[in-house]
């Protein structure tokens, strides 16, 4: 496994056995099935009427809708199967299933059954529709949790590369003179080399192999869903991301359309801006890790349905006049006034499209139950489908009302914030998230050092000093695990931060003279939270510095360890004094200017056990990394 905190990790994943043969599998997959579709839908509709006398348009939407189709139809059989083998096996089959319908494929293409072709269809997406539960499930067995938005931001990338180049290459192929043997020979070529890289899979045990297959397609499929339902974020989070399959289905499908009939651009424009539409999308992805410090951040995901809407908006007011006269190519769109803001429009919008995914999928991934995770991916691939099949029906009913496509983007752009609004609201945590990570990377820059002595599982007790109001905020947004603070009520009942105390499950805590119940209650609560494996953060000086200097730590760490003794991590925010959020006296509008970027060091000192710790010792750790923090800087 990685060195956990590296920001180099994820590049070094490709290089790894156990996620590049994984990698290059599903990347060449997803390329097969939009080579092989895309073929399909342009043979159809330019040659169909040599071999069928069936409307093309009719021919064309049944391809469509029959690549979608299994994924209604086996998406809950395809998880238990993964969930019950060990995948790599389940993925080599699954290869080679592959290499057997392109084969078929082959022949079908060079003698012209259309007909088979259309079946063969169906088969592939009956093919993927098993892939997709072992593709996600397989990445949290792998990597560890800092790696989970890494290895699925560069998933997300390569999937979305894979289907533009694969669509571009189906109809490049099929477009050539001898365009049915070529599109055959890359069909089988890449599915053998599909099969070559699962054989390098490393092995991927079965978290559940005494499960019992239910063979009901209808039954299973209506309890994948129910099962999803019982974790509600992990429900509203299958939404969202079937949501973003809602836009994206979108985007792609209407673009060409858009191009030539809204901008009067040719086919040249149309690539360029599926290419960067796609090419955003696998930018943002890969940026997520670099943004959320290597840790599931949904803090993003506010970040990019805001990017999604606003762009989304902008595309439809960065209309051209309406176009007269031949299509343009790609020099003259060039020089036409707006263009360039219509292409940093749809670049945006697969950027932050890339920026609202990763985190959902990492998050599904981090919060399932393990031995249900590959049925859960089945229950998504559901309503993604359902999603997409919505996304059809909508444009068509949209477009035969006379909307144009540029309206139509406007309505889903205002839909999208709709959908977000609604999903944040019955989790506020994503909002909570969101505001932690504009905080800590728009008004304050933090370098952290020792996040790796935070255990990724068990309970431990974080002691840190408290220098400001947003403490809390810098600490939960630096650590990769969820914390729960013990803080002052008075700070905790705070507009605003009341919003992310309650939404974080922080503890209010009053001193024993002020209010010895509330006071009891958080250590009772604080018990509950390290016998259930939390992480708990409290700050012993028991209110804010008045004068930068640490503070003399109470005994209330003393008894929390006596009754729960678990591992203590001290911790020393240097940085924060003489900002806006501290109790320093000076001009306040000086202290907001001179705290915008400042530099905030966030060190976190090696787990000591609990024997023998008292609080003069903690305060005593906590001083010298303070002074070492300062030494450091040169003071």
């Amino acid at each position: 496994m990685s060195d956990q905190g590296k920001p180099e990790s994820q590049g070094r994943l490709l290089a790894e056995r156990r996620f590049l043969p994984f990698f290059v599998t599903q990347f060449l997959g997803a390329f097969n099935d939009n080579v092989f579709k895309n073929a399909l839908i342009i043979l159809i509709a330019f040659q169909g009427a040599q071999f069928s006398d069936v409307d093309t348009n009719t021919l064309t939407n049944l391809s469509a809708g029959l690549f979608i189709l299994p994924f209604f139809l086996f998406s809950a059989t395809a998880g238990q199967l993964i969930d019950k083998t060990e995948k790599s096996m389940s993925m080599r089959r699954i290869k080679f299933l592959e290499i057997i319908i392109m084969l078929c494929a082959a022949w079908a293409f060079s003698v012209g059954e259309l007909y088979l072709l259309i079946a063969l269809l169906f088969m592939m997406g009956a093919q993927s529709t098993l892939f997709g539960p072992a593709k996600y499930s397989y990445i949290p067995q792998h990597l560890q949790p800092n790696e989970l938005i890494a290895g699925n931001a560069l998933v997300q990338m390569g999937t979305f590369v894979a289907i533009l180049i694969g669509t571009m290459a189906g109809g490049l192929l099929i477009a050539n003179e001898d365009g049915r043997t070529l599109v055959s020979v890359v069909l089988v070529a890449v599915a053998v080399l599909g099969f070559i890289a699962s054989l390098v899979i490393p092995k991927t045990p079965s978290p559940c192999p005494d499960l019992k297959i239910n063979w009901n397609i209808f039954t299973e499929t209506w309890r994948n869903i129910a099962f999803i339902h019982r974790n509600r974020t992990v429900f509203l989070s299958v939404l969202g991301i079937s949501w973003f399959w809602f836009l994206g289905a979108t985007y792609l499908v209407q673009l060409p359309n858009y191009t030539k009939l809204t901008l009067g651009a040719n086919e040249q424009v149309v690539t360029l801006l599926l290419t960067l539409f796609t090419l955003g999308i696998g930018s943002g992805s890969l940026m997520c890790n670099w943004l959320s410090g290597q840790k599931v951040e949904i803090g993003l995901v506010p970040f990019g349905a805001i990017g999604l809407t606003l762009f989304g908006i902008d595309l439809f007011f960065a209309r051209p006049p309406l176009p007269s006269g031949e299509l343009m190519d790609l020099a003259a769109f060039w020089s036409t006034e707006g263009s360039v803001r219509i292409i940093t429009d749809v670049v945006l919008i697969g950027l932050f499209g890339g920026f609202y995914i990763v985190p959902l999928f990492a998050l599904v991934q981090q919060r399932s139950d393990p031995k249900h995770l590959s049925r859960v991916i089945a229950g998504n691939n559901i309503f993604n489908a359902l999603l997409m099949v919505c996304s059809a029906v909508i444009a068509i009913v949209s477009l035969g009302a006379g909307l144009t496509i540029a309206q139509l983007f406007l309505i889903i752009a205002i839909l999208n914030a709709a959908v977000a609004l609604y999903i944040f609201s019955l989790v506020p945590e994503f909002l909570m998230r969101f505001l932690v990570w504009i905080l800590i990377h728009t008004v304050y820059h933090v370098r952290k050092q020792g996040l790796e002595n935070i255990p990724d599982t068990g309970p431990a007790v974080l002691v840190c000093n408290h220098v400001s109001y947003v403490d809390a905020m810098i600490i939960a947004g630096c650590i990769r695990r969820p914390v729960r603070f013990v803080m002052y009520h008075k700070i905790y009942n705070l507009p605003l931060l009341n919003f992310i105390s309650r939404t974080a499950r922080a503890i209010p805590i009053a001193g024993a003279r002020e209010d010895r119940a509330l006071m009891e209650r958080a250590f009772d609560e604080v018990e509950k939270a390290l016998a259930s494996g939390d992480v708990v953060c409290i700050f012993p000086e028991g209110r804010l510095t008045p004068d930068g200097v640490l503070g003399r730590f109470k005994t209330g760490v003393e008894r929390i360890l006596e009754h729960k003794p678990v591992p203590v991590i001290t911790m020393c925010l240097y940085g924060l004094w003489g900002s806006a959020f501290s109790r320093h006296h000076g001009f306040i509008l000086w202290r907001i200017i001179n705290g915008i970027r400042s530099r905030v060091d966030l060190t976190v000192s090696e787990a000591q056990p609990p024997q023998g710790v008292t609080a003069r010792s903690l305060q005593q750790r906590v001083a010298d990394m303070c002074a070492a923090s300062a030494r450091a800087r040169g003071y």
